[in-house]
């Protein structure tokens, strides 16, 4: 399973309604029960450090047992609680975006934090790119209602290289959308996978070049980057200053590893950067698999192992 079709195949939770009613007074005249009281809005604020886990990569060692991760939601939520994880990361529910709100219930139960969501969608194409940022933007207004505070959002790719014009679209959605989270107090982070980093990276460059970095943040997924052959450290030299939320995961030899570990990224001289350049600290572990990934332990203990590498890496 593709994280497109992971995000495609999501259950979405219960969703209820609340219902109107009306009173009698006292001569027997039907009128409207009186509205509650609305508190105002306040938007969440975030307290760092805090450290969580990617559901995509959960999905996967339940799809290999032969069960889907919806059905056993309850016993991840508890098993990252017990491992000392504070929040996970699941899926912006923009179909249905009172169903955030049920998310964040759900994790508060299990002792969970609501912090990040993640989503995606075209934003390359004039006129319907304005109509997927505005969604989006009513689904986050839910998910902060909730606590939720940074949405990551990773473009969709098209197959093919997108040209300078789309581009300039896309910039100009993700501006959009930036802008609307920004109202309410909900941070931005963008994401990349391997189509964005291809051609010397141009679509990377380009989304930071001609979105401000008030607007649009930086949803740092290191080994994506590194992947697509950009160092760490220069990705942090270059954009550091935009990281709202990080990604981590690791590989050895080029393939992904079950845990995050020691391997291909020094993760040491990473954590060294943030710390002293006081970078966000909301670090989600991704441990996802791919062809060549040996696996040799269970998803909890693997998680349980990488929880431990980020106290002793990152001290959080």
């Amino acid at each position: 399973m593709n994280r497109r079709d992971f995000l495609a195949a999501s259950a979405a939770l219960a969703a209820g309604t609340a219902l109107g009613a009306t009173t009698t007074n006292s001569i027997g005249t039907a009128t409207a029960k009186a509205a509650p009281k609305v508190k105002p809005y306040v938007p969440p604020k975030l307290v760092p450090p805090l450290v969580g886990s990617q559901l995509y990569g959960w999905g996967q060692y339940y799809e290999r047992a032969g069960k889907k991760l919806g059905d056993h939601m309850d016993e991840v939520f508890s098993a990252l609680r017990d491992a000392g994880y504070d929040y996970a990361e699941g899926n912006l529910d923009v179909g249905t975006p009172e169903n955030n709100a049920k998310l964040a219930e759900r994790l508060k139960l299990k002792g969970l934090k609501p912090v990040s969501l993640y989503t995606g969608g075209a934003l390359h194409v004039l006129g319907k790119a304005s109509e997927t940022a505005e969604r989006i933007a009513v689904a986050a207004k839910e998910a902060a209602k909730a606590g939720f505070g940074i949405i990551n959002f990773n473009p969709d790719p098209i197959g093919r290289d997108k040209t300078d014009k789309e581009l300039a679209i896309q910039a100009d959605a993700l501006n959009e959308l930036g802008d609307e989270l920004k109202a309410i107090g909900v941070k931005l982070g963008i994401h990349h996978h391997t189509p964005e980093l291809r051609n010397g990276a141009k679509e990377f460059h380009s989304n930071f070049k001609l979105c401000p970095e008030a607007t649009v943040g930086f949803c740092y997924d290191v080994h994506w980057v590194f992947r697509g052959g950009i160092q760490p450290a220069d990705c942090l030299r270059q954009y550091g200053k935009r990281v709202v939320s990080w990604h981590l995961r690791q590989s050895r030899s080029q393939i992904w590893w079950e845990d995050l570990d020691s391997g291909d990224i020094d993760y040491g001289a990473v954590a060294a950067f943030a710390a002293q350049n006081r970078m966000p600290q909301f670090y989600t572990v991704e441990l996802a698999l791919e062809g060549g990934t040996k696996i040799t332990r269970d998803v909890v203990e693997n998680h349980a192992l990488s929880r431990k590498f980020v106290r002793q890496i990152f001290g959080v």
